[in-house]
């Protein structure tokens, strides 16, 4: 029947409705117009009126009921590629914009070239997806389950070795599948098995966990309960927002009571993160069985389940899953490269303390003092913090930095740590040290430890935007303390000091006109004007 055609029983409905219409129209029209008569001989204009609004309702009578009837109701619309899509949301569209204008600023500060455009390009493919017309389900699970099979069996037709050994699914396979009420396209893509031996297998896991990631939905397969090895990686998948299907596949190697045993156990699995609802069991490649004539039968696949819940969950979601997607995908993009920026950022952090604390050193060993303060090298410690801070992107000037490092100055000796650092220090240089030179060597090592904790301390208050932590300042500079006295550590210190602070003292002492252990390095002064010099400069 061609389109805008009537159907035999509107139209018959249509025929007898006028018939009625009409009948009863003559009837009133009769008594109407022995009305009108006796009306038009003392009142024609009247009559005339009455005669016009007859007529009317006679009209509107018949297009009403033709209404009603939906004769003429507008035919379906067709779902040609023409037909506007519906809109993802718009707040979760908006938040990936903003996520991904942040990562742009972000990745403008990363200094590896290569990084940097790797970072940029993967914004851009995010980007695209803003806009993108199909919604991406990926199948996913360790090699044996029977996931190529699935796909086969999705698609209608052979896209895969199917019953090939594991390994056969290289890289991520794509392919398209329209479903009845689901405006958008959806892309299936067979993933590569995971749990495989080997470095290819490894690799090819590494792939598959890439795509998983990168879907609007997931559907889980397995071919019986879910091992740990097979738990692990679907729960955190789902812990990153993933919304997934968990799939049991090759129901028809298994009795009916045995099948709802571990359908039910699987369930039970994954209760914490996916509903009941979302597990379903499937045959999609059922084995060939032998009639009583003794011929082969191969069964049709037995996916419907899977099917109808695609087809549930990608109707009243699937645009949720398309937004929730592009904002979990530039969030993670984010995360990677603030991660990038920090490890930069403290790599440079970091090399600015070593250079402060050694300058530190020289300072204190130059003017030894009785006790050993932080105090002392305040102005050192305040062109630190500038520095950190300027890596961090906070512009400092001096006079706050003063303010931290006397701050932090006070805190350590509150906290009994220069006292703590001495006693370190002092046990670890006994042996590598002269006896008239321990004094100034034991100081001028201590300040570089302080100031190196100093520093650390400084390092965590600008990566977390110039926040000590609910612990405050305390807890920071007590945790670095506790991770720089580590006996590796102490090892490794020890030796740079023994270089840096120790042999130029040697070597000082050495030159002195007057072999005197008595007479003092600091009464030269040119050596301090020369660390100051360097500090200053």
């Amino acid at each position: 029947m061609g389109r805008g055609s009537i159907p035999p029983s509107r139209l018959a409905l249509l025929i007898v409705g006028i018939v009625s219409i009409l009948g009863m129209m003559l009837w009133l029209i009769n008594s109407l117009y022995r009305l009108y008569i006796q009306i038009s001989f003392t009142a024609p204009f009247l009559a005339h009126l009455l005669l016009f609004l007859l007529i009317a309702l006679l009209v509107l009578a018949i297009w009403a009921f033709i209404h009603y009837v939906g004769v003429f109701s507008r035919p379906s619309r067709s779902r040609s590629t023409s037909r506007p899509l519906p809109e993802i949301p718009a707040v979760k569209t908006e938040a990936a914009e903003s996520n991904l204008k942040a990562v742009r600023r972000q990745v403008g500060q990363i200094q590896d070239e290569v990084t940097k455009r790797a970072l940029l390009e993967r914004s851009r493919e995010i980007e695209v997806s803003l806009a993108r017309g199909e919604l991406l389900v990926v199948i996913f699970g360790t090699g044996s389950a029977g996931k190529t099979s699935l796909v086969n069996a999705l698609i209608g037709r052979m896209v895969g070795k199917v019953g090939a050994p594991m390994g056969t699914t290289e890289v991520g396979e794509t392919y398209s599948l329209k479903l009845k009420g689901v405006p958008r396209e959806i892309v299936i893509t067979d993933t590569p098995g995971i749990l495989e031996a080997g470095i290819a297998g490894t690799k090819r896991e590494q792939l598959a966990r890439q795509l998983a990631t990168e879907a609007d939905l997931l559907v889980f397969v397995v071919d019986n309960d879910l091992r740990q090895s097979e738990y692990i990686p679907l729960e955190s998948l789902a812990q990153i927002g993933k919304r997934s299907l968990l799939v049991f596949n090759k129901i028809d190697l298994y009795t009916e009571v045995d099948r709802d045993l571990v359908l039910n156990r699987l369930k039970k699995q994954v209760k914490g993160f996916i509903t009941s609802s979302d597990v379903v069991a499937i045959a999609a490649n059922p084995q060939p069985v032998t009639l009583e004539s003794g011929e082969p039968y191969q069964p049709e696949p037995d996916i419907m389940p899977l099917i109808r819940r695609l087809a549930v969950v990608l109707r009243a979601e699937g645009e949720d899953l398309i937004a929730d997607n592009i904002l979990l995908q530039s969030q993670r993009l984010g995360e990677e490269a603030r991660r990038l920026l920090d490890t930069q950022r403290r790599r440079q952090s970091e090399k600015v303390v070593e250079r402060f604390q050694w300058i530190g050193a020289g300072v204190i060993a130059v003017t030894p003092l009785p006790v050993i303060d932080l105090l002392a090298t305040a102005a050192v410690n305040a062109q630190m913090v500038v520095e950190i801070g300027k890596i961090y992107g906070c512009e400092l000037n001096m006079e706050r930095g003063r303010e931290l490092a006397l701050s932090l100055g006070k805190t350590l000796a509150s906290l009994g740590i220069v006292k703590g650092a001495t006693e370190l220090v002092a046990t670890a240089l006994q042996f590598h040290v002269a006896t008239y030179l321990a004094g100034k060597a034991i100081q001028g090592v201590t300040a570089a430890y302080l100031t190196r904790i100093a520093g650390k301390s400084f390092i965590e208050y600008f990566r977390h935007n110039q926040d000590w932590g609910d612990g405050g300042i305390t807890e920071v500079v007590q945790q670095q303390f506790q991770l720089n006295r580590k006996d590796e550590f102490i090892k490794l210190f020890v030796q740079q000091a023994i270089a840096k602070v120790v042999k130029p003292l040697e070597a000082e002492f050495e030159g002195e006109d007057t072999p005197e252990p008595t007479k003092r390095l600091s009464d030269r002064p040119v050596p301090k004007k020369r660390i100051k010099d360097d500090y200053l400069g």
